[in-house]
């Protein structure tokens, strides 16, 4: 896995949710169980890194066979040699940031479990309003938020940490998660997205995720917060004339009744408005989803991806109608 992680620029965590979730590979087993993966396992899983960072989802590019992700990729590599030296440089940095968190990042996440080790509320909240200030958007969120609810639910669920302790993170983490979207908000923004969870999902950190990454991304966020129906969804998103709706499933214990409530959302609105599926329970619906045409990103990069296609392809519609 490490020689994979080297090679393909991927992080362990994303190859194997890829590996579950799309059967990007699907490598042989070595006698104690480990994963063995072939030079053409490598050379489709770099393909596949590639064409995502030029702007693809998973999701549309996991089936295609590694012949024409070779294809895209060289597309994308004759678009970039053409473009202005400056957006190059952006993207590299993107890139590089996108591999492994920064040393200010670690820094970061090791000050934030101090303080909660202390229960310290004042200066938990002041190591993320400045780790908020210092990282860019993306990282703050991937490289800090996300690794420090991880850590937390992990030491929760295996009595590392007291239930105590993890109650107090989360309380935190929630007022910052809300006072960073409001923040990144821009009233201007021409692109809209309504953020909520669905009729019986009262978890919300996935939601906030998502709708701090469609701030970060440039989209003006109207978040509706949890246990909301169908019907009450798609009257907010036509209210504020959304492009995109995004709802997020933390609870992994399938409910037959959320099914039909995601079907009863995509009736709701309008064919132009997008409906995306995030959170860590999004795998267990994907029979449901994947027949309505649910966008269902593998993580928040996937979801960052996904929604500047979909600014791109609004701006696009707007100057050919001009």
């Amino acid at each position: 896995m490490r020689v994979v992680t080297r090679r393909t620029g991927l992080s362990a965590d994303l190859l194997r949710a890829w590996e579950r979730r799309h059967a990007v590979v699907k490598p042989s087993r070595s006698e104690n169980g480990h994963r063995l993966y072939s030079d053409l396992d490598i050379e489709r899983l770099r393909l596949l890194y590639r064409v995502t960072v030029g702007g693809r989802g998973i999701g549309q590019v996991a089936v295609l066979p590694t012949e024409a992700l070779a294809a895209l990729a060289r597309q994308d590599e004759s678009a970039e040699s053409s473009a202005k030296p400056h957006l190059a440089r952006k993207q590299e940095r993107v890139q590089s940031a996108a591999l492994a968190p920064s040393q200010s990042a670690v820094d970061c996440l090791d000050e934030c479990l101090r303080t909660i080790e202390r229960l310290d509320a004042t200066a938990l909240a002041a190591a993320l309003r400045r780790a908020a200030i210092s990282l860019h958007g993306a990282e703050f969120l991937d490289s800090l938020v996300v690794p420090l609810l991880e850590r937390v639910g992990t030491g929760w669920h295996q009595g590392t940490l007291p239930p105590v302790h993890g109650h107090f993170a989360r309380a935190v983490l929630r007022r910052t998660l809300d006072n960073a979207v409001a923040d990144a908000n821009s009233p201007s923004a021409k692109a809209r997205v309504v953020v909520a969870t669905p009729v019986g999902e009262l978890h919300e950190f996935d939601a906030l995720l998502a709708a701090l990454s469609a701030a970060v991304e440039g989209w003006r966020v109207t978040y509706l917060g949890t246990n909301l129906p169908a019907e009450h969804i798609a009257k907010a998103a036509g209210l504020t004339k959304a492009r995109a709706v995004a709802v997020s499933v933390e609870y992994r214990a399938i409910d037959p009744a959320l099914g039909d409530e995601f079907r009863r959302l995509r009736r709701a609105l309008p064919k132009r408005v997008a409906l995306v599926v995030v959170g860590s329970a999004s795998s267990s619906y994907s029979a449901a989803l994947d027949k309505i045409g649910v966008i269902r990103p593998v993580d928040l990069a996937d979801f960052r991806s996904h929604l500047r296609t979909l600014m791109t392809v609004r701006t696009r519609g707007r100057s050919q109608e001009a």
